[in-house]
């Protein structure tokens, strides 16, 4: 599920598109029979109790009494998802399989899609200071690949591109809210542009992968190349954008994506680097924006993760798009009173005066000063008049003589 070379895992679908038999792209939802064993299993992994640099960077327990994407499902398209890992337990929901029939999707023979699950959703874990961006998210996982690199080739199964925009059309029928697709089609498909039309009409935020080909030309990645889907690339701890990471007008912002620490399936952690890793970083600040702003819809949620990026020194022509990811900024620099669905307590900074409300209330209390004066003028105007037609005959009768006796 990657590039040729062991250090930059990324799902491809290209090199396999139409390898499988119709009869692979079918999922079955009822996981009546048992899905075959892994050909290869991912090596066992040890947990790590560091810190990672993303978490260093991003102190996601400043976003805890805010959001944690609960109530939010993001659909994790990739190679499944292993919920047997502790971290990952009580997080994932009955999937689909559209690789093998009668999986659930919770079968994960190459380790991706377990890794980009946990960057979104993993929760503490004893001894280890790892854990997902936004902790209380569902992940619904749809199993397309199998792909990995052995002796630094790629191999194993893959979804033709037919099968994957069934995949992302029954992750959005069954109530996904984000779409996560660290995978690239370096062909326009025009079965996955629409489900990608689909899912973005359903107001589902899709966020995607931008391709770990850079040195390879540039090729369009998709879907991120199109409309309407969030398009990431990668930078490494030092803020720089990754040597692979595309560039692009279809990168519209760039997170973490180098020397990625994630969950291994079963248990124990790995590092990684890729597009890949740096998608589920904006999946899951999608998933919080979801939860605390329930009134956006999809395509404001996208606008406001790319407005509240931080500016990069490399800009769009750098391959850094709109800049470089702020997730607590994404969630509290939104404008208007908040409406947190699960935290109906929570205390929030005092908004910023709106310069738009305080020009509407100058214009406001300008008006009602001219239509008091104008007001007081008509009243004058009148007076006046009423005190010629009463005094003036009388002062006339009375030769403007002061009013007295005779």
């Amino acid at each position: 599920m990657s590039r040729s070379g062991s250090r930059r895992p990324f799902v491809t679908l290209a090199a396999a598109l139409l390898a499988v038999p119709p009869a692979a792209v079918v999922a079955s939802v009822t996981p009546a029979r048992a899905a075959p064993a892994c050909a290869t299993s991912p090596a066992p992994a040890r947990p790590v109790a560091a810190a990672p640099w993303p978490q260093r960077r991003y102190a996601p327990q400043r976003l805890t009494p805010l959001a944690t994407g609960a109530g939010v499902t993001v659909a994790v398209v990739d190679s499944g998802v292993d919920r047997r890992h502790p971290q990952l337990r009580g997080r994932v929901l009955d999937g689909a399989d559209f690789l093998d029939p009668g999986g659930d999707g919770t079968r994960d023979c190459a380790g991706h899609g377990t890794g980009v699950a946990s960057i979104i959703a993993a929760r503490d874990g004893s001894g280890v200071a790892f854990r997902g961006l936004a902790p209380d998210a569902r992940i619904l996982p749809v199993r397309v690949s199998e792909q990995q690199v052995v002796a630094g080739r790629e191999s194993g199964r893959t979804v033709s591109a037919a099968g994957f925009a069934q995949a992302v059309r029954w992750a959005v029928d069954h109530d996904a809210d984000v779409l996560n697709l660290s995978v690239v089609l370096y062909a326009d498909n025009p079965a996955v542009r629409e489900a990608i039309d689909y899912a973005l009409r359903r107001d589902v935020v899709v966020v995607a992968a931008a391709g770990n080909l850079h040195d390879g030309g540039d090729p369009l990645p998709y879907p991120a190349a199109y409309d309407g889907v969030l398009g990431v690339g990668a930078v490494t701890p030092d803020g720089v954008r990754a040597s692979f990471s595309q560039i692009g007008p279809y990168v519209d912002l760039v997170a973490p994506g180098g020397d990625v620490l994630m969950a291994a399936p079963g248990q124990g952690h790995r590092r990684a680097e890729g597009t890949s890793y740096a998608a589920p970083f904006v999946a899951g600040t999608a998933a919080l924006l979801r939860q605390y702003r329930p009134d956006l819809s999809a395509a404001e949620v996208t606008r406001r993760i790319v407005g509240t990026a931080d500016p990069a020194p490399g800009g769009r022509e750098g391959g850094y798009g709109a800049g470089v990811l702020n997730p607590y900024r994404a969630v509290v620099e939104t404008g208007g009173a908040p409406r947190p669905v699960t935290r109906p307590t929570t205390v929030l900074p005092v908004p910023h005066a709106d310069p738009a409300s305080l020009a509407q209330g100058h214009r406001r209390a300008t008006a009602r000063q001219r239509a008091l004066l104008v007001a007081a003028a008509i009243g004058g105007t009148v007076l006046v008049a009423v005190l010629l037609a009463v005094v003036l005959p009388r002062g006339v009768r009375r030769r403007w003589r002061p009013a007295g006796p005779a």
